[in-house]
């Protein structure tokens, strides 16, 4: 398959979303990937304690930096000095999601740096003028000044959702930043003119939210209901993770950030071809518009229970040109691999490190 073609294949699977035909939809894809071959990784020398999903509750006190467009609210654990590690979170969830995975990390020996992304937590613009712009590439670019001020030169990069996919867009335009990777769900990087394809009737009512969300009334609807609508989304994502109220309520904080509602709302919308981007980032819009192959040492990862569909691992496998494996997590693992597994994504970023 050549890279355009498996560009749209991803795309293509990556735009079904949740609802109860999207559950049967991934339960069905599920089988596939319970059969796909993967690439064998060298095993890691650091094996970590288990630890029950759920264990902690609490990060130390968070800090914040200026850093680009922002002042970055972050969660900070480990040594100063150890190997640096960033996770970065999706949506609609936060730093929380990496609650468990930090202190496994940190007791390796690992620096962990969890940042809230624009439009989460305590992160904020410095200036009132700044565009609220929520596209893929300026989220990239977040990070890169992220790095900067924290004087990082070569992180390990770990996330889901837009997360993972913030991790891919970094990883493919600056690969000499980028020591390794592990990416849930695949290959993420897409573009605004594939998400302007019409697809079957099935897969669009499955991506049933960003076309709500193209309208004034779902701007306005998420506006007044977004803990509602976020905590739907969980569920839809995650069916057979039994999280409770306090679980929800740590993170759902996060969407009380003043620009939360204007980032997401962009941020689909975009996707979408509806609103334009900012200029700036034109030029890295177009090199990520041909599906650039990503060359650091990556391990993808995948729930046996992710209600979010998503593509087979053989769709994405050639565009990992380092070295690479894939893992698929059972146990009724969902869409929040790293806080539904803590472990099992704690495991792939040291043996990924030691790739």
């Amino acid at each position: 398959m050549d890279t355009t073609g498996a560009s749209e294949e991803i795309n293509r699977h990556r735009r079904r979303f949740f609802g109860a035909a999207a559950a049967t939809v991934a339960a069905a894809q599920l089988g596939m990937v319970g059969s796909a071959a993967s690439q064998a990784g060298k095993a890691s020398a650091t094996r970590l304690p288990a630890i029950k999903p759920g264990s902690h509750t609490s990060f130390g006190p968070l800090k914040q930096i200026d850093a680009g467009l922002l002042n970055v609210g972050y969660a900070e654990a480990g040594p100063a000095n150890g190997p640096p590690v960033i996770l970065l979170h999706g949506w609609p969830y936060d730093i929380y999601s990496f609650v468990d995975v930090a202190p496994l990390l940190a007791s390796a020996g690992y620096r962990v740096i969890i940042p809230y992304l624009r439009g989460y937590g305590t992160t904020r613009f410095l200036s009132n003028d700044a565009v609220r712009n929520g596209q893929p590439s300026a989220l990239a670019v977040d990070l890169m000044a992220l790095l900067d001020a924290l004087r990082i030169e070569k992180p390990v990069l770990a996330g889901f959702d837009w997360g993972a996919r913030t991790a891919n867009i970094f990883a493919a335009l600056w690969p000499d930043r980028t020591k390794a990777m592990v990416s849930v769900s695949g290959y993420l990087i897409g573009n605004q003119e594939a998400g302007k394809m019409p697809l079957p009737p099935q897969a669009e009512y499955e991506w049933w939210y960003q076309f709500y969300f193209a309208t004034d009334r779902g701007r306005a609807g998420y506006e007044k209901y977004r803990r509602e609508f976020s905590k739907l989304i969980w569920q839809l994502a995650s069916p057979r993770w039994n999280f409770d109220d306090a679980t929800f309520d740590r993170s759902a904080a996060a969407f009380d950030n003043p620009d939360h509602v204007a980032i997401v709302i962009h941020n689909y919308r975009w996707r979408l071809g509806l609103v334009e981007g900012e200029r700036k980032y034109d030029d890295l819009e177009r090199r990520l518009s041909v599906s650039p192959v990503i060359t650091i040492a990556t391990i993808t990862l995948e729930g046996d229970a992710n209600g979010a569909p998503h593509p087979d691992p053989s769709a994405y496998a050639s565009k990992f040109s380092g070295k690479y494996s894939h893992r698929l997590i059972k146990g009724g693992i969902g869409h929040n691999l790293p806080q539904e597994a803590p472990y099992d994504f704690a495991q792939a970023v040291v043996d990924v490190a030691e790739l």
